[in-house]
């Protein structure tokens, strides 16, 4: 009998021992390697962070000093499941020898990313002779949307850099990197917009810029660009307008619960319009709409209202579980209504002109008319571009306001 009491207290004692030791093993507290897989065998190396544990483990991806953290997650016996509601995606994995192996399902948006991850391991020692690149370069190019340049925004502290290239729908978001062989790799998952940069500063001071596996584009330094008179980026405040300013502009599209909301509805009459062109599954519309949200908030007792036209894939329309996320994410109280599928954009709003980006606001004055138009939004990766088109929107709002409400024009 003693001899089975002492080993019963030595199973005991040993499962004490071990169960500590097994929890550290499975708990994925921290920061994590990870990759995910696109177009076919590329893959984008990115940075997580997880943080608790069991039905309470929340994971999270970055954009620069930005997180966007899963709505729900749970962990249990090895297997990771994370939930991004806004996104309308899903990170599913099973942990096995300390690495994750699993996939990012994107729900309507199209095919799963395969996805795996290790846990965080400094990089070695960096290369000597690191050259400098940190400053505003110029990208001339011709764009399907019809651009002459993008912008690059570089960030540097050593061997250690940030960029961000800068189009006319917006940026990039931050991509972030190093330098090793002789060049600069720098990549970028936030859970949208995967990518891939290869920055090379050649012997003549251009810079060489492969993104993804296109073909190598060349990057000059701005203040170079201008005074060689290369192409310049397009202006974000006169790439689109509208064929008749005189008129004001219509829409009358459903609202979540299907109701027909018009610009003719009293709501809208005498006040300041933002008319807010974009969707939940597009990533500069996720840089835009915390600022949209702010300045409702701020001039809605001043007569300002917003519209969002969120043109969705026919999977949303028919169930915009998405966008619900996406209003409840962002704490959105204006009008969002739902016009139809992306490539619908030019047949729901004919009015119109070079309108070929998400995000787009029309800028609309208390007589229902437009008197401005800003294309695409910069994120705060774009840094100072960032901070100057909150600044100057702002300013437009505000001098909107002042104006006399007029009486609506024939409408």
């Amino acid at each position: 009998m003693k001899t089975k009491i002492s080993l019963l207290f030595a199973a005991v004692m040993l499962s004490l021992l071990v169960s500590p030791a097994r929890a550290a093993a499975q708990s994925l507290a921290g920061m994590w390697d990870a990759t995910v897989t696109v177009n076919g065998g590329l893959e984008i190396p990115f940075r997580m962070e997880f943080s608790g544990a069991g039905a309470g483990i929340k994971g999270s991806f970055f954009n620069g000093d930005e997180k966007l953290t899963s709505t729900t997650g749970r962990f249990e016996n090895g297997a990771l499941v994370l939930s991004f509601d806004e996104l309308g995606t899903t990170l599913e994995a099973t942990l096995k020898d300390g690495t994750l192996v699993g996939q990012y399902a994107r729900g309507t948006r199209g095919n799963p990313y395969p996805f795996a991850a290790k846990r965080f391991a400094p990089a070695p020692a960096g290369e000597k002779d690191i050259p400098s690149i940190a400053g505003l370069w110029t990208i001339p190019t011709t764009s399907s949307k019809g651009e002459s340049a993008w912008r690059l925004i570089v960030r540097q502290a050593g061997a250690e850099v940030s960029a961000s290239i800068l189009r006319i729908d917006g940026d990039t978001g931050a991509l972030t990197g190093s330098y090793a062989n002789g060049k600069f790799v720098l990549s970028h998952f936030s859970g949208m917009r995967p990518a891939r940069l290869e920055l090379t500063l050649n012997a003549d001071n251009t810079l060489s810029v492969v993104q993804n596996t296109s073909a190598p584009l060349s990057a000059v330094r701005a203040e170079q660009a201008l005074a060689k008179g290369l192409p310049q980026p397009s202006d974000p405040s006169r790439f689109t307008s509208v064929k008749d300013p005189s008129e004001p502009l219509r829409f009358s599209f459903p609202d979540l619960s299907g109701k027909l909301v018009s610009n003719t509805d009293p709501k809208f009459q005498g006040k300041v319009l933002i008319v807010a062109i974009g969707g939940s599954w597009c990533p500069n519309c996720h840089d835009e709409t915390p600022f949209l949200v702010e300045l409702y908030k701020k001039y809605k007792s001043r007569g300002l209202e917003v519209v969002e036209l969120s043109f969705e894939e026919e999977a949303q329309l028919k169930n915009p579980v998405r966008v619900k996320a996406f209003i409840k994410k962002y704490g959105i109280e204006y009008t969002v209504l739902l016009p139809g599928e992306p490539k619908e954009l030019n047949d729901k709003m004919p009015q119109g002109v070079n309108l070929n980006s998400f995000p787009t606001s029309f800028f609309l004055g208390r007589d229902g008319r437009v008197r401005s138009a800003h294309t695409g939004f910069p994120g705060a990766a774009s840094g100072k571009f960032y901070t100057e088109t909150k600044e100057e929107i702002t300013t437009l709002v505000e001098r909107l306001l002042a104006e006399r409400a007029q009486s609506s024009a024939g409408q």
